[in-house]
């Protein structure tokens, strides 16, 4: 047995009005289109449902048996549909974000901020998570968008490059500063420093399966400091703190310079070579993009721009 929702509706129609003409109308569909989708639903139950006359038209005992069967199943199929539409506008109107601790602690309370300012009706929510369970969330649909600094391409994400920072020496101001200007518990940068400046520096460093690590070990070795035995911690924060207490050099990118900011310590870009990688927003391949999508988007990389004028201009 094949019969459709229309066809049910139809019937339905047909026995509360008992008359195809104003049913037709209601339908939008002409009286002979509508006796043509009664005839099937009749040839598919193998029995008449209607006694026609030129004046009336009344349900067989076949028909009254189907009329409550049929009238239940598009009712709740109706009330389906409006829970459906209902279930798909509360998605149109909530963003869930997935981002790495320094990201989510440092920059999403600024971005949350302004954006629920400028659409109050959205629920924009936060995952935090490390880089790879980030983009784990974005894959499995459990997140609308991440953001980090994602090196590689991956089959079922797509990439969008929003800023590339370059990779900056982090240490404790005490070290460079006069001790008053230490004490102030505020970022200092005075510019630039080279490479070979880190051969004699005790450094610490992320874990090694960090991408960003991975990148710094590639250009210490050109020093014949790379893959030393040496501290290692989870999150940007906490190096900084660990430079700070003057327990090692941390080499990270300028991007982490917000939260540098009010920690006593010297900021200094690195070069020859001067090394950049890219911050990413990465969405799951084929999804749609809705307009929220492209305003978030939209406000994070002009976030983003202003953390690296502040770090050129410093």
């Amino acid at each position: 047995m094949n019969i459709s929702l229309r066809q049910l509706k139809a019937f339905v129609l047909v026995a509360t009005l008992g008359n195809f003409t104003r049913a037709a109308e209601r339908l939008h569909i002409t009286q002979a289109g509508l006796s043509v989708m009664m005839r099937e639903i009749e040839t598919q139950f193998g029995s008449r449902l209607f006694d026609r006359t030129t004046r009336s038209v009344t349900l067989t005992e076949a028909g009254h048996a189907l009329l409550p069967v049929a009238s239940a199943a598009v009712g709740e199929l109706d009330t389906v549909a409006v829970q459906i539409a209902a279930f798909g506008q509360a998605q149109r109107k909530t963003l869930r974000i997935a981002a790495t601790p320094l990201v989510s602690s440092h920059l999403m309370p600024e971005w949350f901020g302004a954006f629920r300012q400028a659409h109050p009706d959205v629920d924009v929510r936060l995952h935090e998570a490390e880089l790879a369970q980030v983009q784990g969330l974005v894959e499995q649909g459990e997140a609308d968008l991440g953001f980090g600094f994602f090196t590689k391409a991956s089959h079922g994400i797509e990439r969008t490059l929003m800023q590339s920072f370059r990779l900056m020496r982090v240490s404790a101001a005490g070290k460079h500063l006069p001790r008053k200007a230490a004490r102030r518990g505020r970022a200092e940068s005075d510019g630039r420093t080279a490479w070979e400046a880190l051969r004699a520096e005790v450094l610490i460093g992320l874990p090694p399966d960090n991408p960003i690590q991975q990148l710094v070990e590639t250009h210490l070795a050109r020093i014949g400091r790379a893959d030393e035995p040496r501290p290692m911690f989870r999150r940007f924060e906490t190096l900084i703190g660990m430079a700070e207490a003057g327990l090692g050099t941390a080499i990270m990118p300028t991007f982490a310079f917000p939260a540098c900011r009010h920690r006593a310590v010297r900021c200094e870009v690195l070069t020859h070579p001067e090394v950049s990688l890219g911050f990413h927003r990465i969405v799951k391949r084929g999804r749609s993009k809705p307009e929220l999508w492209r305003q978030f988007t939209e406000l994070a990389m002009a976030s983003m721009q202003r953390i690296d004028a502040m770090a050129h201009a410093r």
